[in-house]
């Protein structure tokens, strides 16, 4: 009988309260002595990066100076290796010249249907608000569709357009290096999935 009178005071006390779920708590605890402590946390510092196995991958760099004569034998191998990749991240590299041609072109097919769709959507308001014509609802949302995707597509053609030669420009649609860029590009697919 006791507990439901003070339970009943302490309800009543914050239901008069203006905002209660910004006051606290009661706390029934009186006893110091009989509250749980809290775990100290402690957070480690990982150096591996985690993959999809979850499991940690272990830093496998050391010091040049504590290398164990039976590894010395797999050192060349590496080294090898190292090389191999590094001279194919040579040959991938794109100049400067052509990856800012490859920018442009991008912008240019991504910006002038984006841009041409909100115009059209604009142009749709003006006349429906001027009573020129009653505009169906069906054709500003096709337009939006044809110019918005006409714009997601500009940047797979932007690229694909760009001839990777420095020297060489191309024409301003480049039609030609679409073509001889998407055989290149699946042909070197191929390679990759063959190895």
């Amino acid at each position: 009988m006791k507990t439901l009178t003070i339970l009943q005071r302490i309800t009543l006390s914050h239901t008069t309260k203006l905002f209660p779920w910004t006051q606290r708590k009661p706390n029934l605890h009186h006893n110091r002595s009989e509250l749980p402590l809290p775990r100290p946390r402690t957070w480690r510092v990982h150096s591996g990066a985690k993959g999809f196995t979850g499991q940690s991958t272990p830093d496998t760099r050391q010091p040049k100076n504590r290398e164990s004569p039976s590894r010395k034998g797999n050192t060349g191998r590496k080294e090898e290796s190292r090389k191999g990749y590094e001279e194919e991240d040579n040959d991938d590299k794109i100049p400067d010249i052509v990856w800012k041609r490859m920018i442009s072109r991008i912008l240019t097919y991504v910006g002038v249907p984006l841009l041409t769709g909100f115009a059209l959507l604009q142009a749709f308001s003006i006349i429906k608000e001027q009573n020129l014509w009653d505009v169906p609802i069906w054709l500003p949302y096709l337009t939006t569709f044809i110019t918005f995707g006409a714009s997601a597509l500009g940047i797979a053609f932007g690229s694909l357009s760009t001839s990777l030669e420095p020297d060489e420009e191309g024409s301003i649609l480049g039609l030609e290096q679409v073509q001889k860029n998407w055989t290149e590009m699946w042909k070197e697919e191929d390679e990759s999935g063959e190895r």
